[in-house]
């Protein structure tokens, strides 16, 4: 077994390898950029070395100060976790050539499976179904619009060195492409430092199924059976689940057999995932499951194959790794109940799910669930990285009773100041159409409406409010909260503010489930503000920022086109700002004149500051 291991990854995955190292005896070595210096994951490993500035460019994706690390800690092996290096064949074999060893795919099977166009070319020679669209050299803007015509609408843009849900774009119609055509290019570049895409067929229906599949140097690959990754938002995972609602036992033979036979056709080595999409008009058939592509690492959602076998895929990593065989056999492998995975994001659903940050003055997540998070309370959600706090993992005899576990855990985070998903979260997994496994990748956006939690609170929420403050009533009836009467008990009406909005509350004597601490009531995983009213409250107006555009996130702005004087139409693009991996257009919002352009072209900016002015319309 290895000695000592080199984790070249932060976060929830660096202290998730750094939990099956330890109980293996390895000894941990974590990397860390300034930004990180004080996180969990570095804490926790046995020795810890900086690596640079916050940005990842300047550390975390920095293979000279990665390889030093490991000189410098004596490192016997790297483990490069999932994102950053862990799909780059280049790094894999400078690892090796160091004499370390690699915890990861072999370089020659990243580079087969790495580019989309190649990857599938080759599984139609190992005789694995894809699905149809153009793979071809002729990248320019012109042949791809007429390959896309040909295919018919809608089709997807891919970036062939994509991953994680970027670089994609799905397109209705030809004059939508070649906008969509530029977005996605650009996306691909920022992300993976190539702007060459294929084009595919867009289901109309369409299931993301997935296979967890392993290989040793001894020439044996089994699978752990299928994971459903259909819930997902801008082709990002939201919730997954092991196994896939409504697959069958002929049908799961079919498709994870085409998993072992698509990991033999490059040979591979290590934990890899054989993601499919599959028409789920029908239900889940073998005849209309496609080979998609392939992750040659660990995925974010092996949780739940492990709650399903009973595995530890990371003890299965280190032992391949350290030449050992697979630790079972095919036949020694079953599924056992059923688990689910909800990602909980420092993200704001009722504004576009825009990307929040700050620090996590509070943060409590359920002690009902396994939780793998990155951040403890006190931490900060920074611009620089991944916007995911923790994923949390049920796991039950039946789906039914996975989602109820996970989603009563759910409704007990807390999370303030920082904004996250766990409201969406939980009104998801309550969803009937959910809850009945009606699913396809286009659910979150079919049903939005009823997902994000309304900016207004529920009455569970202002009763818990008023009752806090009813305490606090004042012993003078002309400053009281409270109305009173001239004879017989008064009327136990209570003025409150409930996130900034003043309301007037009749207060009944019941059971509440909101939770209340300095300050801030939690109620099913979202967070109010409350307090006693101002005086004068004259009610919140809505107000009117007219031709002012704001930065909705902080982030840095990557595009600008326009100029000072230009004419522009409303909806007309103005500016490109990203953060957190995600990148947003802002648009004119009427037709005008830029009267004022207070950014350019890497302007890094606060959330609400001003952008652009226009006047005109407005």
């Amino acid at each position: 077994m290895i000695g000592s291991l080199l984790i070249a990854n932060r976060g929830e995955i660096a202290r998730r390898i750094i939990r099956t190292a330890k109980r293996l005896g390895i000894r941990t070595i974590a990397v860390h950029s300034d930004v990180d210096a004080d996180m969990a994951f570095v804490r926790e490993a046995d020795e810890a070395l900086p690596i640079g500035p916050a940005p990842a460019r300047d550390s975390y994706l920095r293979q000279d100060r990665i390889l030093e690390a490991a000189r410098r800690s004596r490192a016997r092996a790297i483990h490069p976790g999932y994102g950053f290096l862990s799909e780059n064949a280049d790094f894999a074999e400078t690892v090796i050539a160091e004499g370390l060893v690699w915890v990861g795919a072999p370089p020659a099977a990243i580079r087969a499976m790495g580019l989309k166009d190649a990857a599938k070319q080759r599984m139609i020679a190992a005789g694995v179904p894809v699905t149809p669209g153009y793979l071809g050299e002729d990248q320019s803007p012109e042949r791809l619009q007429r390959e896309a015509d040909a295919i018919g609408y809608p089709v997807l843009i891919k970036a062939v060195a994509g991953g994680g849900g970027k670089g994609m774009r799905r397109v209705e119609g030809t004059e939508d492409f070649a906008a969509a055509l530029a977005s996605c290019r650009r996306e691909a570049t920022s992300s993976f430092g190539d702007d060459c895409v294929l084009i595919e067929k867009y289901i109309l229906s369409p299931r993301h199924i997935e296979v967890q599949v392993f290989g040793d140097t001894k020439g044996n690959v089994v699978h752990l059976f299928e994971r459903d990754c259909s819930l997902q938002r801008r082709h990002q995972k939201v919730i997954e689940e092991a196994p896939a609602p409504g697959m069958d036992a002929a049908t799961r033979d079919a498709v994870c057999q085409a998993a072992v036979k698509a990991a033999r056709a490059v040979e591979y080595v290590g934990a890899g995932t054989i993601e499919f999409i599959a028409d789920g008009s029908e239900g889940l058939r073998a005849d209309r499951i496609w080979f998609m592509e392939m992750n040659t690492r660990l995925q974010v959602e092996h949780p739940v194959t492990e709650a399903i076998t009973g595995q530890d895929l990371v003890e299965w990593q280190l032992r391949v790794a350290s030449g050992e065989a697979l630790p079972l056999r095919q036949d020694e492998l079953s599924i056992t109940g059923w688990a689910m995975e909800a990602r909980l994001y420092a993200e704001n659903p009722e504004n576009g799910f825009l990307p929040s940050i700050g620090k996590l003055d509070h943060f409590r997540l359920p002690k009902s669930l396994r939780v793998d998070s990155g951040v403890e309370e006190g931490d900060e959600a920074t611009p620089y990285y991944d916007p995911m706090l923790a994923k949390l993992i049920s796991h039950g005899s039946s789906r039914r009773e996975a989602a109820r576990k996970l989603c009563d855990g759910v409704k007990e985070i807390e999370v303030w100041p920082v904004h996250s998903n766990a409201g969406f979260l939980a009104r998801t997994l309550q969803n009937p159409d959910f809850i009945a496994g009606a699913i396809d990748t286009g659910f979150i956006e079919r049903h939005l409406d009823d997902l994000v939690p309304s900016g207004e609170p529920s009455d569970a929420v202002l009763q818990a409010a008023a009752a806090e403050l009813l305490p606090r009533k004042s012993p003078d009836v002309w400053t009281s909260l409270i109305g009173f009467r001239l004879n017989g008990e008064s009327a136990r009406q209570v003025a409150v503010e409930v996130g900034g909005r003043p309301y007037l509350v009749q207060v009944e004597d019941r059971p509440s489930t909101v939770r209340t601490e300095d300050g801030v009531l939690f109620h099913d995983g979202k967070a109010w503000n409350f307090a006693a009213p101002h005086a004068g409250h004259a009610g919140l107006g809505s107000g009117s920022t007219g031709g002012a555009v704001m930065a909705p996130m902080p982030g840095i702005i990557i595009a600008v086109s326009v100029a000072e004087g230009d004419l522009v139409k409303r909806g007309q693009p103005l500016i490109v700002i990203e953060a957190m991996k995600m990148e947003q257009v802002l648009h004119a919002p009427f037709d005008g004149e830029v009267a004022e352009l207070k950014v350019s072209q890497g302007s890094q900016v606060v959330e609400g500051s001003l952008l652009v002015r226009i006047e005109g319309e407005g």
